[in-house]
């Protein structure tokens, strides 16, 4: 699950257009996972030509053989990895993956993670890491780490935002049947996905509409047809699955977007009430400051 789980987000964010390649590579033939499921002839990572911006994940391994004579015998991996490292590849470890992270000599000074279990272990091993404990990822840098095998899909998750934002990551939380998003260290903010952690089809529909056209005028038939619904029966259900009306929901992400282009030189406050679907700066002042 450590490559399977991410991996399946990156996949589902290539379905959903976002420009990702993935490829596989290994530090030997007849690689066999620690559950015995075999992964079949790879590409050696010498092979792998990779560039500033591009994305390394490494997994984790059985906790004895990261303490064995054998590991600490890769050299050249480690060696690889931190020259990836200091050319702008940004290096993610899920789980137990940070221990390789820690003998490639990248880690030192920085924050880092790994599964509770081995933290304490991890600190031991490698003095000079900041390891911290009670987090599911954390980054440094250019360098993520996560806490265990379905923290790694969070961390996914969390990267893929960061590239191409919220929007597309909740569908692809959504197609991997993951609708309440964990943040690294607290609870998700965003009021695009703090609203959306039920399973209603019809609700997520609108909701995503709502996100993607929120500079259009938009009326209560319109969004009702959206979700296939009466106009009553649409009001009723929306609020039971969200806990707020549409209208206040609709202001939330107005207030939300209204923060992401504030701070925006190039934009006025006029054009950024147009974004938002408001009429005029007066009432994105109102907006803005409301509680």
């Amino acid at each position: 699950m450590d490559l399977a789980g991410p991996d399946q987000v990156f996949l589902e964010a290539i379905e959903y257009g976002a420009p990702f390649e993935v490829q596989y590579c290994s530090t030997g033939k007849n690689i066999i996972s620690s559950s015995l499921v075999p992964f079949g002839q790879l590409q050696h990572f010498k092979k792998m030509k990779l560039s500033a911006g591009d994305l390394l994940f490494i997994p984790g391994a059985n906790i004895d053989y990261l303490l064995s004579p054998e590991f600490k015998r890769n050299n050249d991996l480690f060696k690889w990895i931190a020259t990836l490292n200091a050319t702008g590849v940004m290096i993610c470890s899920i789980c137990t993956g940070a221990f390789v992270l820690a003998e490639s000599g990248i880690l030192n000074n920085r924050n880092c993670t790994t599964h509770w279990k081995r933290t304490s272990q991890l600190q031991r091993l490698y003095p000079r890491l900041h390891v911290l404990e009670n987090l599911l990822f954390t980054r440094d840098g250019n360098i993520y780490t996560s806490a265990g095998v379905a923290s790694g899909i969070d961390l996914a998750l969390h990267i893929v935002e960061e590239m191409h934002g919220a929007i597309i990551t909740h569908k692809i939380a959504r197609e991997l049947v993951i609708y309440n998003r964990r943040s690294g260290h607290q609870k998700q903010q965003s009021e695009l996905l703090e609203f959306r952690n039920h399973i209603h089809n019809g609700i997520h529909k609108v909701q995503d509409w709502l996100q993607e056209n929120l500079h259009e005028k938009n009326v209560l038939p319109q969004l009702a047809a959206i979700a296939n619904m009466s106009d009553r029966n649409f009001t009723r259900v929306f609020k039971k699955e969200t806990s707020l009306t549409v209208n206040a929901y609709i202001t939330l992400l107005r207030k939300e977007k209204i923060n992401q282009l504030i701070h925006n030189p190039n934009l006025s406050r006029a054009e950024i009430a147009g974004f938002c679907g408001l009429k005029s700066e007066r009432q994105l002042s109102r907006i803005l400051h409301s509680k």
